[in-house]
């Protein structure tokens, strides 16, 4: 059945999936990838009988009726297939990028009746209906929901309709294809292009191999993590966001054939949810504990708490069988804490929630909560849109933090509610005269005291006020617990062991809130648990939505400039961000006249760096400068600048470190700010050059010192020398012909030709490793690759690691690629330089003027870009304009991080034969044990 797919690929070459035997379970799944092949199309795969059938849709899914959109049946898939994302290499079939655009289950729909919970009945229904050239289906995805129908044409062999059907999940405004975000990695076809990789799909197919699994036996107990309030919706790329759910926190632990569901407060609430902890018994995986929400549903599908409370304190079996059928709760599973033997605590978030998708088998009344990347603020409104609290953010990274209130994770609410402990009641009148006016309500302060904060009187049915009497009337005592100022009068006092949740319109200065509104008790929170609120900011770097521009106040400085520089003279006083900047000799001829553009001018270069700073000042924040400095022109002396000695603006940020070159401590500038970037512009600063690594711990390398002075030992120890990324500078050394005896080669097509294709093999090695790589022209003759990392490896691993990645890679092209240091060894040939990544050495940086006579500039690229540009098609008078239309392929750059070291001990674990195998263990190897240096003669 699988023979047509896999006879027309090379899967060792293109990385994706060899077809298993497996016995599936559960539901029948299916997956919508997104391709960037020849032409852009989606596949729709259906799972039947052990694979995917498969459909190429052009112009993708639609959810108007109205659409009758062209699905094309291809080869079938394998199961595995469903999890594909990645780059197809060029000249394979199928090339180009892949995401998973959405996931789920799926079931035939006949008569109204579907077959989620049937998998047998369900393959039947759907053969006979492929068969028959119709079959409706009902999608239960993360973006797709509701009934869709295919119908074969007549006359196409392969050729079908797919259409929407008329159900309330239709919508012909709205296009379900603006949400271009993977549900698996949360990255776009774009992200792939411009060099970003998914994580690693041999990572996360056992707890073994994913970073921070504990070997440990299986727990008794686990205290849940709490989330912090913070004050509004942020968008971060650094986070991920749920909706936040209105029911009951609930750890679920399976071991063998025991289920057992936890409260908060640790109480085992198995007996409350019986029929829930059946269908939570039928998940394949029997060593598993699980952390997530119980939730009642109300008609419209909403969480409803009130729902809820009418069986939180139900006793009686028969009540609770009642209650099951009367009022069904849902389990959405939120997040794996151990499985399989492992203790899973210590991985990041993010790989957690990948494991659980996948492992999770749902059913009517077991779910995977679903999540947003990045786009929090988009999240918060539409979940309060749909009736839900806000949303829950956390950072992607993050630990699971057993029983801890962390800023790790946010709870950003629509509306204000909280749980407080109840002290006491006051008397009730007229109607309410049998049980009671309003809860005195209370919180623990700082120093533990149980502070007033206000009553509730509204809110109550009128079996919650005889229920909430009743149990009162068993708490009552004359010694009041609430302290602060309360009004005593007719109060009746009872011992602070009741928790009500109560949603309030805000606090007054003295923390007593207003129009409160009781929303129903809390038995799954301890009153000691009650505390006074923190309320904390969003955190560092977030931002409301806003695609890839860069943030709009350093956009409102750089207008502000450009409108000042449009007025200059010979001299000017420019003011920026508060500070004057005087400026000299602007009409000076920085670069020489070429063809029909006259000399380029001082004014022309700092009219570029302002026009591209929002996009150039993120590349060199925090990293020490090289400067090259052309005071006379670039047909002139220049010369190379480290240290400054002179008094600096008060805006021009330094750093202080030891240089082993004078065995004491120099001086380094740093380019934080647009004043500082067009004051190295009054300098004749043409080309800017920055270190790989930054003065920065965050956000991956709070482990690292950041003294940098006094000694080698202190350099070697701190974050300078743990680089950000994996740097490969490829140069061609093919000759044009017209270079003199001596001459380094100059640019030329061919020669350029054959460094795109060395730089596109490297590629497919990388990826290969899972490594993410980012696509530069240098400005020059040849192309920086760069690959983000995590920041565990120094720069004599990563050096090697890189050396390794070379030798392998000439092994397989000889002819093509060189490592040699002498430069006559070199010829005909494209350079493979390793040594770049050493502490101290640099690159121009990106956007990065180059002292060229065509004034061309260092320029990131989308790797599908590569065929069709050429070194001084970017120069400073076009890069603006590109980047105004089509943003800065780097964006994010930093958010792409791989963990090199675990990666490379995984894969060699997990593939340990082939050349990709031998090159696993051979990058480990260099990772320990880090040759030495060579030095050789290099271009700039």
């Amino acid at each position: 059945m699988l023979e047509e797919y896999a006879g027309k690929r090379d899967l060792e070459r293109t990385g994706e999936p060899a077809p298993e035997r497996r016995e599936e379970k559960g539901p029948l799944t299916f997956v919508v990838q997104k391709h960037a092949a020849r032409r852009l199309h989606y596949d729709l795969r259906l799972e039947l009988g052990g694979a995917l059938k498969s459909w190429a849709v052009p112009k993708g899914i639609s959810l108007d009726p109205e659409e009758k959109r062209l699905a094309v049946m291809v080869e079938d898939h394998p199961i595995e297939y469903a999890a594909f994302e990645g780059v197809i290499p060029e000249g394979e079939y199928g090339a180009g990028e892949v995401i998973v655009w959405d996931k789920g289950t799926y079931s035939p729909e006949s008569e109204g009746r579907l077959f989620f919970n049937d998998r047998r009945e369900a393959e039947k229904r759907m053969r006979r209906g492929l068969d028959e050239g119709k079959v409706s289906f009902v999608l239960n995805g993360k973006k797709l929901k509701g009934s869709w129908t295919l119908v074969k044409r007549a006359g196409g062999e392969n050729d079908w309709l797919l259409i929407k059907h008329r159900d309330p999940s239709a919508n012909g405004g709205r296009d379900i294809l603006e949400e271009e975000r993977s549900v698996v990695s949360g990255l776009t076809i774009e992200d792939l292009k411009a060099g970003r990789v998914p994580p690693s799909r041999e990572s996360g197919e056992g707890p073994a191999e994913l970073p921070g699994a504990k070997k440990a036996p299986f727990p008794r107990a686990v205290e849940p993590m709490l989330a912090t309030l913070t004050d509004s919706a942020f968008s971060h790329p650094d986070w991920l966001f749920e909706p936040k759910l209105d029911g009951i926190r609930a750890v679920c632990l399976i071991h063998g054939d025991k289920v057992r569901l936890t409260s908060r407060r640790g109480n085992d609430i198995t007996g409350n949810y019986p029929a829930l902890a059946d269908e939570l018994g039928q998940q394949p995986e029997r060593n598993i504990v699980l952390d997530g929400e119980i939730v009642a549903l109300d008609e419209e599908g909403r969480p409803s708490f009130q729902r809820l409370q009418q069986r939180l304190n139900l006793t009686s079996a028969a009540d609770i069988r009642q209650a099951d059928r009367r009022i069904p709760v849902v389990y959405f599973a939120f997040d794996l804490l151990y499985l399989g033997g492992y203790d899973l605590r210590g991985v990041p978030l993010e790989q957690r929630k990948a494991t659980l998708s996948r492992i999770l088998v749902p059913t009517d009344h077991v779910r995977f909560l679903d999540h947003f990347f990045e786009e929090g603020t988009a999240a918060y409104e539409a979940a309060v849109e749909h009736g839900l609290e806000g949303v829950v953010a956390k950072r992607r990274d993050s630990a699971y933090k057993s029983g801890q209130r962390s800023p790790l994770w946010l709870k950003v609410k629509a509306v204000s509610s909280d749980e407080f402990v109840i002290g006491g009641y006051t008397p009730g009148e007229g109607s309410r005269r049998r049980t009671f006016g309003a809860l005195l309500l209370g919180e623990h302060d700082e120093k533990g005291r149980l502070r007033y904060v206000g009553h509730v009187g509204s809110g109550f049915d009128d079996r919650t006020l005889t229920e909430l009497r009743r149990r009162l009337d068993g708490l009552k005592t004359e010694k009041p617990a609430l302290t602060g100022d309360i009004p005593r009068q007719q109060a009746i006092w009872v011992r602070p062991e009741l928790v009500a949740e109560v949603k309030y319109a805000q606090r007054t200065e003295e923390g007593r809130l207003r129009a409160p509104v009781f929303l129903g008790l809390r038995t799954d929170v301890a009153p000691k648990q009650v505390g006074l609120v923190q309320v904390v900011p969003p955190p560092a770097g977030a931002k409301e939505k806003e695609a890839s521009a860069p943030r709009s106040d350093l956009r409102k400085d750089a207008a502000k400039v450009l409108d000042q520089l449009g007025r200059h003279g010979k001299r000017l006083t420019l003011v920026v961000e508060g500070h004057r900047l005087t400026l000299t000799n602007l009409d000076k001829p920085l670069w020489p006249a070429v063809g029909k553009r006259p000399p380029l001018t001082k004014v022309d270069l700092l009219i570029y760096l302002t026009r591209v700073s929002p996009y150039l000042l993120p590349h060199l924040r925090d990293r020490p400068l090289t400067l090259k400095r052309y005071p006379d022109g670039i047909e002139e002396e220049h010369f190379f600048q480290k240290h400054w000695e002179h008094p600096l603006p008060e805006f021009v940020e330094t750093v202080t470190l030891y240089s082993e070159q004078f065995d004491e401590d120099q001086e380094y500038l740093l380019c934080n700010n647009l004043p500082t970037l067009l004051w190295l512009a009054q300098l004749a600063d043409i080309e800017l050059h920055t270190w790989y690594s930054r003065i920065n711990r965050e956000p991956d390398g709070e482990h690292l010192s950041t003294n940098f002075t006094g000694s080698l030992e202190r350099i070697r120890g701190s974050v300078l020398n743990y680089p950000d990324f994996v740097v490969f500078d490829l140069d061609p050394y093919i000759y044009a012909g017209s270079e003199g005896k001596g001459d380094e080669p100059v640019l030329n097509r061919k020669a350029f030709a054959k460094t795109r294709e060395v730089a596109r093999w490297l590629r497919e090695v990388l990826a290969s490793l899972s490594l993410s790589a980012f696509l530069k022209t240098s400005g020059k003759t040849g192309l920086h690759i760069y690959v983000p990392i995590l920041r565990r490896l120094d720069h004599d691993a990563v050096r090697s690691i890189a050396g390794t990645i070379g030798r392998y890679l000439m092994s397989q092209h000889p002819r093509e690629i060189t490592m040699e240091w002498s430069v006559e060894e070199r010829r005909g040939k494209v350079f493979f330089d390793h040594n770049q990544n050493a502490r101290g050495k640099t690159l121009v940086t990106a956007y990065s003027p180059r002292a060229l006579p065509e004034a061309t500039v260092a320029t990131p690229l989308l790797w599908e870009e590569l065929d069709d540009v050429y070194p001084t098609d970017f120069t400073m008078q076009n890069v603006p304009d590109r980047l105004a239309k089509v943003g800065d392929p780097w964006q994010g750059i930093l958010e792409a991080k791989a963990d090199l070291g675990r990666l490379l001990e995984g894969r060699q674990q997990g593939r340990g034969t082939g050349e990709r195998g031998r090159l696993s263990t051979e990058l480990e190897s260099a990772a320990e044990e880090p040759p030495r240096r060579k030095r050789g003669r290099k271009r700039g």
